[in-house]
């Protein structure tokens, strides 16, 4: 069982001990999802920090939320939250309707305030374009305008994310 108490503790001791306990027992990636639904930011933030990498070698874990994710993604708000979304949403097996959901948030979130938020959302449609030829060209024009008129993270990512899409 995850314990919450934690996450209040040192900027990074909870989501540590929770990528440990999950990765070691995924029955207790369930508890880690919930912690998206907390009424403590904090805990909101470090649960998507956990999950987020936990599922970056155990994406199977994440299939059975799909569809809470997907709402998350929608309405979340917390830029933490929201970064993670973006990068785990489409290691989803996804139906062509909520890949176009996933898509839609991915392109409210290149508006955000955020840098951070920004330069995931370029990720997260480079990773969904990968598998998804119509989408692309489009995703392509998106990172060649973001290496232009991006911040510094946003250009880097970008010039990275095209030189992998651009060799499909």
């Amino acid at each position: 069982m995850l314990c919450w108490k934690g996450a209040t503790g040192g900027p990074s001791a909870a989501p540590t001990k929770w990528l440990r306990l999950v990765s070691n027992d995924p029955t207790l990636f369930p508890e880690l999802i919930t912690g998206l639904w907390s009424a403590d930011p904090l805990v909101r933030m470090r649960a998507a920090d956990a999950a987020e990498k936990v599922t970056r070698a155990r994406r199977e874990v994440l299939q059975p939320h799909k569809k809470e994710l997907l709402g998350l993604m929608t309405e979340a708000e917390e830029q933490e939250v929201r970064w993670h979304l973006a990068v785990m949403i489409p290691r989803l097996t996804l139906t062509a309707k909520e890949r176009q959901m996933a898509i839609s948030s991915l392109y409210r979130y290149l508006e955000d305030r955020s840098s951070i938020v920004k330069t995931f959302a370029l990720q997260g449609l480079a990773d969904l374009a990968q598998n998804e030829p119509s989408i692309r060209p489009k995703v392509v024009e998106i990172l060649r305008e973001a290496t232009r008129k991006g911040t510094a993270a946003m250009k880097a990512r970008s010039r990275k994310l095209l030189l992998r899409l651009e060799h499909i």
